[in-house]
Parts: C-alpha cells; structure tokens; sequence
C-alpha cells in the first residue's frame, strides 16, 4: 500500500487528471492533497492579522481539504475519507482514496501545528499511522537524483520537518521517494 501526496502546485498541472487516473486504476493508495493556492490564503491571512499558528495551521488543513474535494471532482473513482479509519476502511477494500485531513485540525498546539509541517510531512506522518509500504511525494519541480532528505528541505522542495519524518518512515520499514511530476509511470506500485 502506498501514501502518495500530490502537491498543491499540481492542480493546474496538465498531469494531474493522468495521476489520478493512474491511481483509482492501480487501487491501495491513500492520496494526501497539498494546500496549494488555499494554504497559500492562510499563510497570507496569518503574516496580515498575524494569528497564531494554530489558526493558520487549522486554516491550512481546511486548505488541503478543498484540494481533496478538487481531486474527487476530477477523479470521482477516488473515494473521499474523512479519517484515517475511513482511509484503512477503503484500503482495506482494494480501493484507492483521497484524505480529508480533518482529524488533523487541532484545538491546541502541538508538533503538527507549525509551517515546518506542511502536507509533506503531514503525508509521512499518515504513511506511519496506515503502516504504508511507500510515501511517494509528487512535486511540480525537478528533483535533484539521489538527493537525501536533508538536502531537498535544504532547498526548499521539502518541508524542515520532513526529514526527521522520513527517518521515521526508514525505521519502519517504509521506503519514501520524492518525484518529478513527470515520473508517473514509474512512480506507483
């Protein structure tokens, strides 16, 4: 089973539709959808009211959920999961599904709720929770080859917490790639 985390800057990618046409078809994949333009609008509203991290946080998650419900009405094969029990559920059954992030938003501040966790981390902290085989980050820019994880939050294609997230995802036995949009067709299992 494989967690794969399309990012926000896919959604006006003439490859997105072909992604998610390739995952409903292979099945046992949980998405994890980027912020995007709607993260964006929270970091801007945050730096312009200057509210805390956890509304922003909150705020992005929202974000990453109206990316969600763009992927379904592109791929409605997707199904939507709106927990990670929904998520195990729809695996379970074979099939490939998109995560609502709700459960992540918060009340309270914790390790989660900081722009040093973006959906990046956030997919390999779901990669964890599922027991995944792979967490296959999709991103719009190149990837340099053999980049470690330090090196791609290094420069910037990653989030700075990602990779303590993937040493995590090593130590479980699950293998994390980043890729090029452009990797399709050796990116899924």
């Amino acid at each position: 089973m494989q967690v794969v985390k399309l990012g926000g800057s896919l959604l006006r990618d003439p490859l997105l539709p072909a992604w998610l046409d390739r995952i409903a078809a292979t099945g046992r994949i949980a998405v994890v959808p980027g912020g995007g333009a709607f993260a964006d609008a929270a970091r801007a509203a945050q730096a312009h009211w200057r509210v805390d991290d956890l509304a922003a946080h909150n705020m992005a998650v929202l974000g990453m959920a109206q990316c969600a419900h763009l992927l379904h009405g592109l791929e409605p094969r997707l199904a939507l999961a709106d927990s990670v029990a929904s998520l195990q559920a729809h695996l379970a059954a074979g099939r490939a599904a998109i995560w609502l992030p709700l459960d992540l938003q918060r009340d309270t501040a914790d390790a989660l709720t900081s722009w040093d966790v973006t959906s990046d981390s956030l997919a390999a902290w779901l990669a964890l929770r599922l027991g995944a085989d792979e967490l296959v980050l999709v991103k719009s820019c190149t990837v340099p080859a053999d980049a470690t994880p330090a090196e791609l939050a290094a420069a910037g294609i990653v989030d700075r917490a990602f990779p303590a997230y993937a040493e995590q995802c090593a130590q479980a036995g699950i293998a994390c790639r980043v890729l090029d949009r452009a990797a399709l067709d050796n990116a899924l299992a």
